[in-house]
């Protein structure tokens, strides 16, 4: 028979799981799990669905009903404390009877941090937070991010051969890596709000910016973020005539051509006008902007002019880089990172927290600047 701080962690991995249901389809709200026990067992669980939907422990006591009374609630996140487009859920809590509360971790949102644990301890409820609560803070990186700083989380993602290239010399680059990975992009695209190129890509690329799931599986379009600091996006572009409802952002500057910017409007995009750094759009202001507007996550897709652009003005968070195989060669060929770039080891980006996965024929990078 399993003790009670195994039995917390078995349960507590239950919630997570359940939140991890939700990927993509939140924000800018958190993900959140939450199971009922009672006696060792599970009387009810539930997940929070979508933004201004029931929360993941309303879900969960509703299934408990009259066993939530002197149970046991695991959640994922410190049950809240405030009225947004949902009541409390510490009123909920309160009155369903619960006796304690397992939390993974505080929320950091300034609206809550800890007001929801206290008022549940005020009732005469036993309170715990803490447990597992790196794995909780990495299934909500991209709403720590945005409510603690009001910008997005950035991931820099880039396709890239053995020897660092991401196209010939000649700029072909179809295809760099195999269809699995190509298929994982496509899932990324569905998971975050946005997803972000810049003016070279889409010149050389042209690309839809859709997302394409495989077997005719439902998926989300995020919204398209074009960075063209003097308005050279022809209006032929895919990313303007996709078959698609999302968004299109085109950032720019003030010395793009008004009638530019007109054009582009008529078209239907949205056209920024914002600072700009040395000539081009100025990186940190263009994620105030997105996270101004409610976007919590941004997939930088661009090409290594933006990638260097990104990573100076550091902004980006985490970097997933799929690896070929295959070796191109070429002094001319591109890479993906552009710009000055440092002159000394010591300083250049380091990255913590990597991994390494199999993805059909490559491989997937992932680290945290």
């Amino acid at each position: 028979m399993l003790d009670k701080v195994d039995q917390d962690i078995l349960f507590m991995k239950r919630a997570l799981a359940l939140a991890a249901r939700a990927a993509g389809r939140t924000s800018p709200n958190p993900m959140v799990g939450a199971v009922v026990v009672r006696g060792g067992r599970i009387v009810g669980e539930g997940y929070h669905q979508k933004a201004g939907t029931p929360h993941a422990e309303v879900h969960a006591m509703r299934r408990a009903g009259d066993k939530a009374r002197g149970a046991t609630l695991y959640v994922t996140l410190e049950p809240c404390s405030h009225y947004g487009r949902t009541p409390p859920c510490c009123e909920a809590v309160i009155d369903a009877g619960i006796k304690r509360v397992v939390a993974a971790m505080v929320d950091p949102n300034p609206q809550v941090a800890g007001r929801g644990l206290a008022a549940l301890a005020e009732a005469g409820i036993a309170v715990e937070a803490g447990l597992m609560e790196d794995a909780a803070r990495d299934l909500n990186e991209v709403f720590i991010k945005h409510i603690t700083t009001g910008r997005p989380f950035v991931v820099m993602k880039s396709a890239v051969s053995l020897d660092g290239k991401t196209a010939t010399s000649s700029g072909h680059s179809f295809w760099v890596t195999g269809e699995a990975a190509r298929e994982k992009v496509h899932r990324m695209r569905d998971r975050y709000d946005a997803v972000m190129v810049g003016i070279g890509t889409v010149l050389v690329d042209d690309p839809r910016l859709t997302t394409r799931l495989p077997d005719g599986e439902a998926g989300r379009d995020a919204i398209r973020v074009v960075v063209d600091s003097r308005l050279r996006l022809p209006p032929e572009s895919k990313v303007i005539n996709p078959d698609s409802t999302a968004p299109l952002l085109v950032a720019t500057t003030e010395r793009s051509p008004r009638e530019r910017r007109d054009e582009l409007t008529g078209l239907g995009a949205e056209v920024l006008v914002l600072p700009e750094d040395d000539g081009r759009v100025a990186i940190g202001a263009l994620m105030d902007a997105l996270g101004q507007r409610g976007i919590t996550s941004v997939l930088l897709e661009g090409g290594a002019a933006l990638n260097a652009s990104a990573l100076e003005a550091g902004v980006v968070d985490k970097l997933v880089v799929f690896v070929a195989p295959k070796l191109v060669g070429g002094a001319n060929a591109p890479g993906m990172i552009a710009g000055a770039g440092r002159e000394r080891m010591d300083q250049a980006w380091d990255l913590r927290r990597m991994s390494l996965t199999r993805v059909g024929e490559d491989y997937m990078f992932t680290g945290y600047l």
